[in-house]
């Protein structure tokens, strides 16, 4: 029988969540001894947009432990000695494959067993991988997923052995687009397929996808539209030579890289706390049904306050936010003390060649299109706001500096009315750095 090891409080899952939750307790004066991460990865929490960013440009490379957690918002790097110093446990290349809450018991892939008294789910999310739909040649080698470290060593590899080679990009969202302007800007052939009408349209307009797109399109990257991957062809070594498209087309392949999405890893928990929209219930402090059990990052859905429903959200800026809010919570609770539920504005960013992007608040209702989205132009900047019920609740930028970025969040917060939509186009910019 594995000894069992007792903590008082256990982050379940390593990412960015574990990270800042980590640094909060440690802030808040957490003794030596009290607290552990358990994480299936190897290494210390990092920064993960790193992954679809810096860690994969070959010529100029990001490496750990440059983006340790909490690199990303300018805070100092937790490297393993860090963790050390504190007293915080690091138990790594651990994974948890049964949690029994009411015991407050966590059993390992080994049999080792934890135990705990406050326990902070921060499980993340993992890919959907094409062989989850039964995909025909989906686990030929060569087809890359990127969630991991590991994964994006697999790929940066690769992406040198199939150096001026042909990549397919299978998904128009996020990763998508990022990486493929990583393989473009690493000297491979890219083509992106997806089955949308444009780019990122969970958050993009046709407007807005259309300069991207058009962007892409003036680097040499081919679009394909419309169309799903139905099946791969391999060679003799296993490896992946071509992408059968369901439209009946075939590209040809050395690299396949696959972004169509996530799920909360949460079936840990699954018939022992509250669930809602696919992720682990909680109130404004990220605790769940059970008052010793909080929910941190991608596998909460949570009161957003600002909406007045209950969200769940992927992003790097909630993971840090939430775990912050959290650990704060929990102190709170100790020493009898109360803090401000969550109040969190909706943030997204990307950056790719020499483009970058900002969006705050909600993409509903009616939406705005203004400045120059001309792809072609030398500094394109452009933008759009979304108003429902006669406010405006959301707000992009593209090419914004620091000051107009913080003047869209701020528009974004408040929610101004406005008068009609024709006001905001002929306003543009300046309707939201005036406020």
């Amino acid at each position: 029988m594995a000894e069992e090891k007792s903590f008082k409080y256990v982050i379940v899952g390593g990412g960015v969540s574990a990270g800042y939750a980590a640094r909060e307790f440690f802030k808040q004066g957490v003794k030596p001894g009290e607290l552990a991460i358990i994480s299936r990865e190897q290494v210390p929490p990092y920064e993960r947009p790193a992954l679809s960013k810096g860690y994969i440009h070959l010529e100029n490379k990001a490496t750990l432990p440059n983006f340790y957690v909490a690199a990303g918002s300018g805070g100092e790097r937790q490297f393993p000695q860090w963790y050390k110093e504190k007293g915080i446990e690091l138990i790594l290349g651990t994974e948890i494959v049964k949690a029994d809450l009411a015991a407050k018991t966590l059993v390992s892939g080994t049999g080792q067993v934890f135990k705990y008294q406050t326990l902070l789910a921060a499980t993340g999310s993992s890919v959907i991988r094409l062989s989850d739909f039964g995909v025909p040649g989906a686990d030929a080698k060569n087809i890359f997923y990127l969630r991991e470290l590991e994964d994006a060593d697999y790929l940066a590899y690769a992406m040198e052995v199939k150096e001026k080679g042909k990549a397919v990009v299978v998904g128009g969202g996020y990763i998508g687009l990022e990486l493929s302007a990583a393989l473009k800007a690493n000297n491979l052939e890219v083509t992106m397929v997806y089955p949308e009408p444009w780019c990122m349209p969970r958050l993009f307009t046709a407007g807005i996808a259309s300069f991207y797109e058009g962007y892409y399109a003036n680097k040499g990257i081919n679009i394909v539209k419309g169309t799903v991957a139905s099946g791969f062809s391999t060679n003799s070594n296993g490896e992946v030579t071509e992408v059968k498209l369901k439209d009946g087309r075939t590209l040809e392949a050395d690299i396949v890289i696959v972004g169509v999405g996530g799920r909360p890893i949460i079936s840990l928990f699954k018939g022992q706390v509250e669930e809602e929209k696919g992720g682990l219930k909680t109130d404004g402090f990220f605790k769940t049904s059970l008052p010793d059990v909080y929910a941190i990052g991608d596998v909460a859905t949570f009161p957003m306050k600002l909406y007045n429903e209950m969200r769940r959200v992927e992003h790097v800026d909630h993971a840090r936010k939430s775990a912050e809010q959290a650990v704060k919570a929990i102190k709170a609770a100790e020493e009898g003390n109360s803090i401000p539920e969550y109040d969190y504005l909706p943030y997204f960013y990307s950056r790719a060649f020499d483009l970058s992007w900002q969006f705050y608040g909600d993409n509903v209702g009616e939406s705005v299109l203004f400045g120059d989205n001309d792809p072609k132009s030398s500094k394109p900047k452009f933008g759009s706001y979304w108003i429902k019920e006669g406010k405006v609740v959301g707000a992009f930028l593209e090419g914004g500096t620091p000051d107009e970025n913080n003047a869209i969040a701020k528009l974004a917060r408040a929610q101004p009315s406005v008068e009609s939509l024709e006001v905001l186009s002929k306003e543009g910019l300046s309707f939201a750095t005036k406020i």
